[in-house]
């Protein structure tokens, strides 16, 4: 029998939602992929954890019994993999793109030269999975976007503030507009993220500020190359400013938006972590470095 923890992971969420939809809004996947992975974890254990009916995921006796030994399961887990990351001297520092990112890589430069025995690896994470790692675990902390599905789960510093506004393809009527009104915008056609990421896809649709506008979706993407491309295509994509420096197309601009609130990028870890003085300090440094940019 071969468990993962991502299986457990994924079960837990079941258990505690009461719902595949609440569950896999939360983990970032699709239902149906979701759905599969409870019943390999059923068919793998041999039991039903589950019965399932029209208002939801119960527990049977043998669920219920999982379900009580499964947040000790987890959390054993992930402190050996933290002590096994503090004895090889590893943090893990996940990012979903450069504009978030900004100073970051030249304070771990600097980090490595006053801390030679630990390594800090940068792992970047694509537009599906919001909270950049953090929710399953395989990252030690996380420049994030905020706000993002979960966020009440971790300790999170905010950094800083960054307008919003619009990619357009550069044979776009507004593509020469100094700055594009909201509104002008909400009959095109977007690119969203996947379905699955929840509220996190209706806030970069902004769909609070359209004033009950529906949104008309034109492509779905999560990875930036895919997510130009779309617009290139024809679709308008809501973004950071950044995306100006950090993202080019020949056949896309950026347009700031009046009308849309702005974002913020902060920094996220686990609550109720202990003995990480390598990563404070690393987490420390970058707030430090941004406050004086």
């Amino acid at each position: 029998m071969d468990v993962t923890t991502r299986l457990l992971r994924y079960f837990a969420a079941v258990a505690e939602e009461g719902s595949l939809t609440g569950a896999a809004e939360r983990l970032f996947v699709s239902q149906p992929a979701l759905t599969k992975q409870i019943r390999r974890l059923e068919d793998d254990l041999g039991v039903r954890l589950f019965a399932r009916s029209r208002s939801g995921m119960a527990l049977t006796e043998a669920g219920r019994e999982l379900a009580s030994r499964v947040p000790a399961l987890l959390e054993g887990w992930d402190e050996a993999v933290r002590a096994t990351g503090r004895v090889a001297r590893v943090l893990r520092l996940g990012f979903l793109d450069a504009g978030a990112v900004g100073a970051v890589p030249e304070v771990i430069a600097e980090f490595r030269q006053a801390q030679p025995e630990w390594r800090v690896e940068l792992r970047q994470f694509d537009w599906s999975e919001p909270s950049v790692g953090l929710a399953r675990g395989e990252v030690d902390a996380a420049v994030v976007r905020l706000p993002f599905p979960g966020q009440e789960s971790f300790r999170v510093r905010e950094l800083f503030v960054e307008e919003r506004g619009v990619l357009l393809p550069a044979r776009h009527s507004l593509a020469n507009s100094e700055t594009v009104e909201f509104w002008e915008l909400w009959d095109e056609p977007f690119v969203a993220a996947g379905a699955e990421t929840g509220a996190w896809r209706e806030h970069w649709l902004a769909v609070e500020e359209r004033d009950g506008h529906p949104v008309r979706v034109g492509a779905v993407t999560s990875r930036p190359d895919e997510w130009l491309g779309a617009v290139a295509g024809g679709c308008v994509a809501l973004a950071p400013a950044s995306a100006a420096r950090f993202y080019s197309h020949p056949d896309v601009v950026f347009r700031p938006v009046r009308g849309l609130s702005p974002i913020r990028v902060g920094l996220a870890r686990p609550r109720g972590r202990t003995h990480d003085e390598a990563l404070d300090e690393l987490l420390d440094a970058i707030a430090r470095r941004v406050s004086r940019s």
